[in-house]
C-alpha cells in the first residue's frame, strides 16, 4: 500500500459519496464509504469526518488499521477518520468485502422503529438485487441497537452477521452494505433502500 493506492482509493470513494449525497442519503456531513487497501495488515481508506460529502477530493480520506485507529502513509496527508471507522474495519474482517457504504438513509431509519428485531422481507423481485431469491427466501435485513462504542457496536454487528444479506440497520441511526467492489455496494445499498421502503409502504 502506497501513496497512489490511498489517492485511487479516495477518488472512488469520492464519486461515490457525491452520488450518495445527491439522492439524500449524506446530508451534511453524515455517513461515510470505505475501501480496503490492504489485507495483511488491514487497512482501509475510508472518508475523512466533518467534511461535505457531496464535495470530497480524492486526498479526502483516512487510513486506518483493524480497530479504527488512524494509519500514516508516506505523502498522505493524515486526516481524521470518521466515527465509524472501526466498524468499517470490523464489517471487512468479518465479511471479507471490500468495500463499506454507510448512509443515513430515512428508510432504513423507520424500517428499524417499526421492526426493532430485523425487517423481514420475502416474494419481492428486488431481493436479487442483493443476492437473494425473489421467491420462496425469506430475507432479514438485521437491526442492532446505536452504540457510540466502536468496539460494541462491532460486536453486536458480528452476532447478526449473516453472509448471504450483506446489510444491516443501526436503529436510529443509518444502513451499512458491504460488497466486494464499491460499484457493486452502491447497487445493494440501492436495492436495500428500495426495499425497505416497499415494505413500509406495505405494514
Amino acid at each position: 500500500m502506497n501513496r497512489e493506492d490511498v489517492l485511487a482509493a479516495g477518488g472512488r470513494l469520492a464519486v461515490e459519496a457525491a452520488r450518495f449525497t445527491g439522492i439524500g442519503w449524506m446530508r451534511g456531513t453524515s455517513g461515510n464509504l470505505s475501501e480496503v487497501v490492504s489485507r495483511d495488515p488491514l487497512r482501509l481508506a475510508v472518508t475523512a469526518s466533518g467534511l461535505d460529502k457531496g464535495e470530497l477530493t480524492p486526498s479526502d480520506v483516512a487510513v486506518v488499521g483493524a480497530a479504527g485507529e488512524p494509519v500514516e502513509v508516506a505523502g498522505v496527508e493524515p486526516l481524521t477518520p470518521s466515527a465509524e471507522a472501526g466498524l468499517h474495519a470490523r464489517v471487512a474482517a468479518v465479511s471479507g468485502a471490500d468495500a463499506i457504504v454507510h448512509v443515513h438513509a430515512l428508510n432504513a431509519v423507520v424500517a428499524a422503529h417499526h421492526w426493532p428485531k430485523g425487517v423481514v422481507l420475502k416474494d419481492v423481485e428486488t431481493l436479487k438485487g442483493i443476492g437473494r431469491l425473489a421467491h420462496d427466501d425469506e430475507v432479514v435485513i438485521p437491526v442492532i441497537e446505536n452504540s457510540q462504542d466502536m468496539t460494541e457496536l462491532g460486536d453486536r454487528f458480528e452476532a447478526v452477521y449473516d453472509a448471504a444479506t450483506p446489510a444491516v440497520i443501526v436503529a436510529n441511526h443509518g444502513l451499512y452494505t458491504w460488497a466486494p467492489t464499491l460499484h457493486r455496494a452502491r447497487h445493494i445499498t440501492e436495492c436495500v433502500e428500495w426495499l425497505l421502503a416497499y415494505r413500509i409502504a406495505i405494514r
